[in-house]
């Protein structure tokens, strides 16, 4: 009877925490999630970096996928494309060394234990570990300079940054900037900072073609993943390849992802009551 009381108080206790989330259905359960991994040669699992619980939903559908057969490259934002070299360099070094390879790969912006699980699941089942992101001093130059400060025009011909980005792409990034900034985003600066998200998820697309062929997996933030303004507006438009996955704290928009699982929301402090507005 003690375990039973146990279980069910802890049923309880997670029940409370949905509710007190505001999370009006949780789930959808991992086996659900990694059974609509077949066939797809793109898969973007997102994020709320500081939310554990839907971290550890997220691995749960990714080690289910692996340990039944699948075998995709793993590319993940926590990693900057530059840190390439030292992720195979530490792979040749200590081949099933997790914390090895974070130490002389990771940078210091990221909780790694929380990632440490996808680092050790890649290397367990010798996966390929794609260092995905573009770093913040190369999006510094572009919002200084636009993408001719980083980029050569080749290079932009590749990540398809040809042009001026599309104006639905631009309303929503724009809304995205503004309601991170808390309504006080300096005008200003709003064409270098679109330009470098919009390299930032094009990057990331490049990242995952080369690997399509075995399956390509994307781990970053909800925001990267996003069908209407992440990575997947730099991939093949074409119905089937792409499947975006929100790990969500509240329902999301209709269109933002393929599949939201909705987890309990972490409690943090209100940023924008310390807001001020930009000088």
């Amino acid at each position: 009877m003690t375990s039973l009381r146990r279980r069910a108080a802890a049923t309880l206790a997670a029940a409370a925490a949905v509710l007190s989330a505001g999370c009006a259905t949780p789930g959808p359960a991992p086996s659900t999630v990694s059974a609509a991994f077949a066939g797809k040669p793109y898969v973007l699992l997102g994020e709320v970096h500081d939310n554990a619980a839907g971290q550890r939903q997220r691995l749960a559908a990714l080690t289910r996928a692996v340990e039944q057969g699948w075998r995709p490259a793993i590319a993940m934002e926590q990693f900057d494309r530059e840190r390439q070299a030292d992720i195979d360099r530490a792979r040749r070094e200590r081949p099933r060394d997790a914390d090895y390879l974070i130490a002389q790969a990771g940078g210091g912006a990221w909780q790694w234990p929380q990632y440490r699980p996808v680092v050790a699941l890649a290397l367990q089942h010798d996966l390929p570990l794609v260092a995905a992101n573009l770093s913040r001093a190369d999006a510094a130059r572009i919002v200084r300079g636009g993408l001719d400060g980083l980029f050569s025009a080749d290079e932009q011909q590749r990540l398809g940054l040809t042009g001026a980005l599309p104006p639905d792409l631009v309303a929503a990034q724009t809304a995205v900037l503004d309601r991170g900034h808390c309504g006080n985003f300096p005008k200003a600066m709003l064409p270098g900072m679109l330009a470098a998200q919009a390299a930032r998820d094009a990057v990331m697309a490049q990242a995952l073609r080369p690997h399509a062929g075995r399956g390509a997996v994307l781990i970053a933030g909800n925001g990267h993943v996003r069908r209407d303004v992440g990575v997947p507006r730099w991939l093949p438009d074409e119905p089937g390849k792409v499947l975006s996955v929100g790990y969500v704290e509240n329902a999301p928009t209709d269109g933002e992802f393929d599949m939201a699982v909705v987890v309990p929301a972490v409690e943090r402090k209100d940023p924008c009551l310390q807001a001020k507005p930009a000088g």
